[in-house]
């Protein structure tokens, strides 16, 4: 079981506004966006990093609505194929830390700290935290996916 002391302690590390507990912010939306804009994943084209192997920031021009969010693309190519099967490029855990998410919290993520594992992409916080991830990365898939279902 987590405690309050876990939480101040990653708070600390992190910025207090960064990670908080799934039961505090029970109306968090599904999918990771930026609250003024509504923007998915910073604005980043999810499928780029399928098929270009790295983050590449997404344009108004090709965007797309899914899940109520605003997803942007690279091209209106990539637009098209996420829109075929989003959940095949959709991050998991809707865009948040997937190594906050196995400690049942929410997170923000950059872009330049992700994976893919299984065909499927995780975000992180930061470089540093995705190496947490990395380290034990199928039991943090384990935790992560429990604490998403039990929540959506």
């Amino acid at each position: 079981m987590l405690t309050r002391r876990f939480f101040l302690v990653v708070g600390a590390l992190f910025g207090l506004r960064a990670i908080v507990p799934l039961n505090v912010l029970a109306s968090e939306p599904m999918i990771y966006s930026n609250s003024a804009t509504g923007i998915a994943i910073n604005g980043f084209d999810p499928v780029a990093y399928f098929t270009d192997g790295k983050p590449v920031e997404g344009m108004a021009e090709f965007s797309a609505q899914w899940k109520e969010a605003t997803w942007h693309f690279s091209s209106k190519e990539n637009r098209a194929v996420f829109l075929a099967t989003p959940e095949k490029y959709a991050p998991q855990y809707g865009g948040y830390c997937a190594f906050a998410m196995s400690y049942d919290a929410f997170a923000t993520t950059v872009p330049e700290a992700w994976s893919i594992e299984d065909g499927k992409l995780y975000l992180n916080f930061s470089k540093g935290v995705r190496g947490d991830w990395l380290r034990d990365k199928q039991e943090h898939i384990i935790s992560a996916n429990d604490n998403w279902a039990a929540k959506f």
